[in-house]
């Protein structure tokens, strides 16, 4: 067995929806370490920082202040040491226009978060425990908006 933890991380500026997360993800059978940023600055500055261990998996709410869920996903795909980063977008928005525009930028998965916390406790651990090399290496549109 690997004892390898995930590292998670998770960028929301929305301080309930951190806790929920963190208490969900404690709650899954599969050994993690959460990081936990407020904004979009806050998580680039923390990628961008010269000796950083990176994240398996970044959690990526769009709507956020000072740099939003978007410019970041910009940011990663076009930056060559982030670029491979396994992104989830993580919003509220059911949007065809954000599921589209977070596809065409790179996005790995689109999460929409749910407002059950029994149905966000089962989406955290499906997501962790997806294939990641086949929703990199094929990414396809049918497969990318993750619904429970």
């Amino acid at each position: 067995m690997n004892d390898i933890p995930l590292k998670i991380v998770l960028a929301d500026d929305d301080e309930d929806d951190r806790m929920l997360f963190s208490e969900a993800i404690e709650e899954i059978n599969i050994r993690t370490k959460l990081l936990l940023f407020n904004h979009g600055q806050e998580l680039m500055d923390y990628l961008t920082l010269p000796n950083v261990v990176l994240p398996n998996l970044i959690f990526l709410d769009l709507n956020m202040p000072f740099k939003n869920g978007m410019q970041c996903l910009i940011e990663i795909r076009s930056n060559s040491r982030l670029k491979d980063l396994c992104v989830a977008i993580y919003s509220t928005s059911s949007s065809e226009k954000d599921i589209e525009e977070t596809f065409l930028n790179g996005a790995n998965i689109y999460v929409n978060k749910p407002t059950d916390y029994s149905k966000l406790r089962q989406s955290i651990e499906k997501v962790l425990q997806l294939n990641w090399q086949y929703h990199t290496s094929n990414l396809n549109k049918d497969t990318f908006l993750f619904c429970i």
